[in-house]
């Protein structure tokens, strides 16, 4: 009972900032992983999970590509150990709850996949398939992130809708449009100059043609969100979530703005850059939107009354 009583426990609140870090950090080794490709790192450490055969680190600290991509794998460790403090603290939370613990555990199955998915980019020598795969599964599990942050902070009760229906269907279309438009983005650019290094297998399709197709999926977006926000104002939904899809449309406009300014000066390395941040930043407003269009309340436990048995007649 002694070694029970010192076991520390994490408050609520305690356990939401955890899943914040978490989150956070998900969403800024997507933008790193992107540096190593764009500065043609790739393959700056040829074998996995060492850099070199034999060496877990760079043999030459002067070999920028290979820092390059050791630095991003030390970051990975990181990531991989606040993914780790998620679970205890979900573990220790006082009242500990079970949706809490599952999702917190789909976090290593998605860092599980990350790494082995790491591992075959490495093996099969920046094959684009992997590379795409490697990215969608990183949007995935910083979406996992995002849903249990939020959960964190509700109360453990069945959850409810608090707009019109029309938007919560108007809300779930732009989810899996922005996941469309991600996909799309992602055979754009297995198929440009940016594969990780100089000798990468790219797509074999025109860059104006899957662009344009990018495109498409982009505008379908953007009108997803503006009919979304033309059924908030008609349906006179609560301030705070017009203010949440007004977010949604700011970063949206900024980050087509920067694909089309890319296309149009040669693709250059450092807007490729801003733009994986903006696709990501994208991802996870439309998100952090489609969550609270829900709420939760708590949970009510029905107490058994005991009854007692009828009298009968001697």
């Amino acid at each position: 009972m002694n070694v029970l009583r010192r076991v520390p426990r994490l408050s609520p609140a305690a356990y939401r900032r955890i899943t914040f870090v978490t989150a956070l950090l998900l969403a800024v080794i997507i933008v790193t992983g992107g540096a190593v490709r764009l500065t043609g790192s790739g393959l700056g450490c040829p074998d996995w999970p060492n850099c070199d055969p034999g060496h877990l680190t760079p043999r030459s600290a002067s070999d920028i590509n290979a820092m390059v991509e050791f630095l991003n794998r030390v970051f990975t460790t990181l990531v991989s150990i606040a993914v780790g403090i998620a679970v205890i603290g979900s573990l220790l939370r006082t009242p500990r709850r079970r949706d809490l613990t599952w999702l917190s555990l789909g976090l290593v199955a998605g860092f599980i996949a990350q790494a082995v998915l790491g591992g075959l980019v490495v093996l099969y020598k920046l094959q684009p398939q992997f590379v795409m795969a490697h990215f969608l599964v990183s949007l995935v599990l910083l979406g996992n992130a995002i849903v249990l942050h939020r959960r964190a902070g509700q109360p453990p009760g069945p959850a409810r809708l608090r707009v019109a229906p029309a938007v919560q269907q108007a809300g779930f279309a732009m989810l899996v449009s922005i996941s469309i438009v991600a996909i799309a983005g992602t055979v754009v650019t297995a198929s440009g100059p940016h594969g990780g290094d100089a000798h990468a297998k790219r797509f074999s399709f025109l860059i104006p043609q899957v662009a344009e197709i990018h495109g498409t999926t982009v505008v379908v977006f953007l009108g997803l969100v503006l009919l979304t926000f033309w059924l908030l104002r008609r349906t006179r939904a609560p301030l705070e979530d017009q203010r949440r899809l007004g977010l949604v449309l700011i970063v949206a406009c900024a980050q087509a703005a920067i694909g089309y300014i890319q296309y149009f000066n040669g693709i250059p390395a450092l807007l490729v850059g801003f733009h994986i941040a903006g696709a990501t930043a994208v991802f996870a407003a439309v998100l952090h939107f489609y969550l609270h269009l829900f709420e939760r309340e708590p949970a009510t436990v029905t107490a058994r009354v005991p009854v007692e048995p009828a009298l009968t007649p001697a």
